[in-house]
């Protein structure tokens, strides 16, 4: 695979990361060598992992499924057991097809009733994380459950597992139900005919039985949530939209880091530029929602936008509905597919001290450039924001 490193400029021929092209052409070799199927750069099928491995039907109910890549968890989404590992596990696991862990605890995260408009399984997690912290569910598997997980479609799911790791599980899964299997169905790597009648019979039985014991349970009301944003350098760090930069001491690394001051308002802060990509909000529905938000008006003066598909597939798709134009009419930078500046590993990324809206998963320092200054929030808050130029709700 292909995605952390790639230039996401429209032509590109390979990466911009200084040393990035000896990877790929490493990558390549070696799995011609080994007859191993690489979605390169100029694939047709190209795109982020945990993409590119649901569109094409990799990642199936009952699955044990490890990447180098710690949001590998994202196609917990599929009732798949799925987690991210280092290089060392992952030449092991190619090796032998076997892994050696330690069993992880178990905690079931039950969101009840239903989202208010506006509200996405991006604000889910952002709450969950800022009200429990960073490590709440540290050395955990974590079931998602409740009626508001019910009724996200597969896209929301994804982003609700996907952020699984920035709450330090070892992973999140969701019971596979007829939304996944209807996904599934007829996707190129997806059994066919009699043999997928008898995996949806065996993947219907995947489920938690009633009354199971967890070693945590945590609920939350879906339906008090609000849209989040963060105002710090950690996911939990966070806050609804209107909150206000915490004053205590403790902050303190945070808010200098990001520019701020103890009892600043997020809402109306001025933003340098906007970025709507990565493995946890750069699907289809991601971007028509943003789509929707920006038709017909234009990005405010001085502001960078940027959109980077999850994949080609993605990125076709968003063609053929016409999104494409959207957005670039509206000023928006217009990608390929690729983890995009999401992922700072020494080639692009923003100017330091740039203030940035952006639908990705981490705002560590120098995540997206050296001295960059990231807020996490949901596609819809980024592309309202990008529009005002400053940090807005969507509604």
């Amino acid at each position: 695979m292909t995605d952390h490193i790639v230039d996401t400029s429209p032509g590109r021929t390979g990466t911009l990361v200084p040393g990035g092209n000896l990877f790929l052409d490493a990558t390549r070799e070696e799995c011609l060598k080994a007859g191993i199927r690489l979605f390169d750069v100029d694939d047709t099928d190209q795109g982020i992992v945990h993409v590119i491995s649901p569109e094409l039907g990799i990642v199936l109910p009952g699955l044990t499924l490890v990447c180098p890549d710690s949001h590998t968890c994202t196609q917990g989404a599929f009732g798949a057991l799925a987690w991210g590992i280092g290089s060392t596990e992952a030449e092991h696991a190619l090796a032998t097809g076997t892994l050696r862990m330690a069993r992880p605890r178990t905690m079931r995260v039950t969101f009840t009733g239903s989202l208010a408009a506006g509200v996405t399984a991006k604000d889910m997690m952002l709450a969950l994380i800022a009200s429990h912290g960073a490590g709440g569910g540290k050395g955990h598997a974590i079931e998602f459950a409740g009626e508001a997980v019910a009724a996200l479609d597969l896209d929301g799911r994804q982003t609700l597992c996907n952020l699984a790791t920035e709450f330090s599980a070892m992973t999140g899964f969701i019971a596979p139900d007829d939304h996944v299997f209807d996904y599934l169905h007829g996707r190129r790597y997806a059994p066919t005919g009699a043999t997928w009648e008898k995996a949806v019979q065996h993947w219907r039985s995947l489920k938690t039985d009633e009354g199971a014991i967890f070693d945590q349970e945590i609920h939350v009301d879906a339906g008090a949530l609000r849209p989040m944003v963060t105002w710090g350098t950690s996911p939990e760090q966070a806050l609804p939209i209107d909150g206000h930069v915490p004053s205590d001491d403790s902050a303190r690394r945070a808010r200098d880091y990001m520019g701020l001051e103890p009892g600043q308002s997020l809402e109306g802060l001025k933003v340098d530029a906007a970025f709507i990509g990565a493995c946890t909000n750069s699907r289809l529905s991601d971007l028509r929602r943003a789509a929707t938000i920006v038709r017909g008006k234009r990005i405010a003066e001085g502001v960078k936008a940027i959109v980077v598909p999850g994949s080609m597939s993605v990125r076709r798709s968003a063609e053929q509905e016409g999104l494409d134009r959207i957005f670039v009419d509206a000023g928006f930078e217009w990608r390929m597919s690729g983890c995009g500046l999401c992922f700072y590993a020494g080639g692009p990324g923003f100017a330091p001290g740039t203030r940035v809206i952006s639908s990705t998963n981490r705002n560590f320092e120098g995540r997206q450039g050296p001295g960059v200054r990231t807020h996490l929030a949901s596609p819809e808050t980024v592309a309202a924001s990008a529009l005002a130029g400053r940090i807005v709700g969507a509604a």
